[in-house]
C-alpha cells in the first residue's frame, strides 16, 4: 500500500492550495480516509502529534475540524483512486506538514509541506 501526497507549497495568507493523495494497493472508496497535519517543530516520525483536519467515509460523508470548517473541502475521485483537500482562505496557522491516512489502518503518506506567509 502506498499513499503519495502532492500539492503543497508556499502561499500568502488568503490564498488557496489543493492537495492530492494518490493511493495504490488500497481502494479509497472502500475505506475512510483523512487528512492530518503536523505543526512545525514536531517530530515527523511521531504520528501522535498529527492532528486530523478532514475525513471522508467510504459512504462519502465528510467531517472537518472546527479550525478549518468552511475553508477546507475534502473530496474523492474514485476513478483516479485519489483524495483531495481544497484549502481556501489559508492562514499562517495552517502552516504544517499535511498527511493523508487510511483511518483505522497503519498507512500514511510521506507528507507534503504547506507554508502560509503573513
Amino acid at each position: 500500500v502506498q499513499l503519495v501526497e502532492s500539492g503543497g507549497g508556499l502561499v500568502q495568507a488568503g490564498g488557496s492550495l489543493r492537495l492530492s493523495c494518490v493511493a495504490s494497493g488500497i481502494t479509497l472508496d472502500r475505506c475512510a480516509i483523512g487528512w492530518f497535519r503536523q505543526a512545525p517543530g514536531q517530530d515527523r516520525e511521531d504520528v501522535t502529534t498529527r492532528v486530523g483536519v478532514a475525513s471522508l467515509t467510504s459512504g462519502g460523508i465528510a467531517n472537518y475540524a472546527d479550525t478549518v470548517k468552511g475553508r477546507f473541502t475534502i473530496s474523492r475521485d474514485n476513478a483516479k483512486n485519489t483524495v483531495y483537500l481544497q484549502m481556501n482562505s489559508l492562514k499562517p496557522e495552517d502552516t504544517a506538514v499535511y498527511y493523508c491516512h487510511g483511518i483505522g489502518t497503519v498507512y500514511w503518506g510521506q507528507g507534503t509541506q504547506v507554508t502560509v506567509s503573513s
